[in-house]
């Protein structure tokens, strides 16, 4: 396992945040896991971001965020891994605590998705792809989520309404996540009923883009026990990669990266699927929600989807999923969704989690992916 550790968290709500820059969503964050950790200086800031340059016409968000947040003067840079480069940030500041090089580690997840609507969107999301052999073609990452549920139906014969019990599972906590984008309850009724975005893809299989801002901070483990009064564990953090394209892949329904990231992590912690209590993976489309799950151990290929079904993901389920809404009800603020799950995961281990809490919480999972799958990463929380 690493020897580092979160003493403090914070985040926004998840919402069209148009009145809001993005460096005001990042020093919100910012200043809540400042208070929580009772500190008021860091050395080192990571800012996980996707889409700043594009949507926001903002680059340069490390030394812009750093000033802002008064900490002017600090190492700062910005990290970028499309949807995953909020969990990317967190990886690299284990990476420089770990090494005894930084002390204290600050990693914000940021993003402005809605002050633009429409095309420039669609084509920002797209950036997560292969630009030459994908977006240049015309897929768009709804696109990308249609092919592989299509896939998915066709090989292990499910049908749509299949997957409504994610999006049912997802609107039901977050129904009971005040900071999240959508708090209304779903119907499986409702869910085969949706419109299409991408058939068949429709508006209750993906996640609503969002602005928002979550942030964490991480010392040393033994730094930590005299810092916080409840520190949580950083038991195992991994980065995969995959093909950026689909049609690279040997099997397209077979998230090698989560896999490979999942099992390496387990390993560094010391874990099983068995021991984990909650797993907060990246539903930005349903069919990713049971690749994960099939992907990281906890269902056979094809079975994914049956979890949802048998009512195994509610938060008194086998394996509890998306216990705040995920990111298809509290909302995908683009790269600073990975930021939100270690958040979540860290209100549950806490016992923080209100409405939302998972019984008994002392192991959860993160997983946050980039794409389709093309990056993942993964952290193993612990108390």
């Amino acid at each position: 396992m690493t020897n580092v550790s979160i003493i403090g968290i914070g985040c926004t709500a998840v919402n069209e945040h148009w009145d809001t820059s993005i460096r005001h969503l990042a020093w919100y964050a910012i200043e809540a896991a400042l208070d929580d950790a009772d500190i008021s200086k860091v050395d080192a800031l990571y800012v996980g971001n996707m889409l700043a340059g594009q949507l926001s016409a903002q680059n340069h968000l490390g030394a812009l965020v750093a000033d802002f947040a008064g900490l002017r003067g600090i190492e700062a840079v910005t990290v970028e891994a499309a949807d995953a480069s909020g969990g990317a940030a967190l990886r690299q500041a284990v990476l420089a605590v770990q090494s005894g090089l930084v002390e204290t580690a600050l990693v914000v997840g940021v993003e402005k998705m809605t002050d633009q609507t429409g095309s420039p969107i669609t084509a920002a999301l797209a950036t997560g792809l292969d630009a030459d052999y994908e977006a240049m073609q015309g897929l768009t990452a709804a696109g990308a989520g249609a092919l592989l549920m299509r896939r998915y139906m066709h090989e292990y014969g499910v049908s749509v309404p299949d997957f409504a019990g994610f999006s049912v599972n997802a609107h039901a906590n977050g129904a009971d996540n005040p900071l999240a984008m959508f708090r209304n309850r779903l119907k499986a009724e409702a869910f085969a009923k949706a419109s299409p975005i991408a058939t068949p893809v429709s508006l209750f299989d993906a996640a609503p883009a969002g602005d928002g801002a979550a942030a964490v901070i991480v010392v040393n483990s033994e730094k930590a026990m005299d810092m916080s009064p409840q520190p949580i564990r950083i038991l195992g953090s991994v980065l995969a990669t995959d093909t950026l394209a689909l049609h690279d892949r040997k099997n397209p329904l077979w998230l090698g990266a989560a896999e490979r990231s999942t099992q390496k992590a387990m390993v560094m912690a010391g874990v099983t699927p068995d021991d984990i209590d909650l797993f907060e993976l990246h539903d930005a489309f349903t069919v990713l929600a049971a690749l994960s799950l099939e992907a990281a151990g906890f269902a056979a290929p094809g079975e994914g989807w049956q979890l949802a079904r048998d009512g195994q993901i509610g938060r008194n389920g086998r394996i509890p999923i998306s216990t705040f809404g995920g990111l298809k009800a509290r909302g995908n603020p683009g790269g600073a969704t990975g930021m939100y799950q270690i958040v979540e995961v860290a209100r549950q281990l806490r016992g923080q989690a209100e409405a939302c809490q998972v019984p008994d919480a002392k192991i959860g999972m993160a997983q946050n992916l980039g794409g389709t799958g093309a990056t993942a990463v993964t952290h193993i929380l612990g108390i």
